[in-house]
């Protein structure tokens, strides 16, 4: 098992769940679904990385994550963001 950093926000009424190590997201009602739905992601991908050669996998860029977490912060002014350890 390994650890993953994930960054947690709130976005349209639900959160999400985004791995910096590789880009997975996942979504949910409250902040724990939102790091269900990231793990059962990553184990997927996992279990297909160690099966296919030819899967790429890298970090988020500054700008990716950048774009994370502004969308919709024209609209709204509260900053809820999470840094997080997940086990996957």
């Amino acid at each position: 098992m390994e650890f993953y950093t994930a960054v947690i926000r709130q976005s349209a009424g639900y959160w999400v769940s985004l791995c910096l190590e590789n880009g997975i997201v996942g979504q949910g009602k409250n902040q724990q679904e939102a790091i269900d739905k990231l793990k059962e992601a990553i184990e997927s991908f996992q279990a297909v990385r160690a099966i296919e050669n030819n899967i790429y996998t890298a970090p988020i860029s500054i700008e990716e994550l950048h774009e994370f977490l502004m969308v919709e912060d024209r609209q709204n002014d509260s900053e809820s963001y999470e840094l997080r350890k997940v086990y996957a």
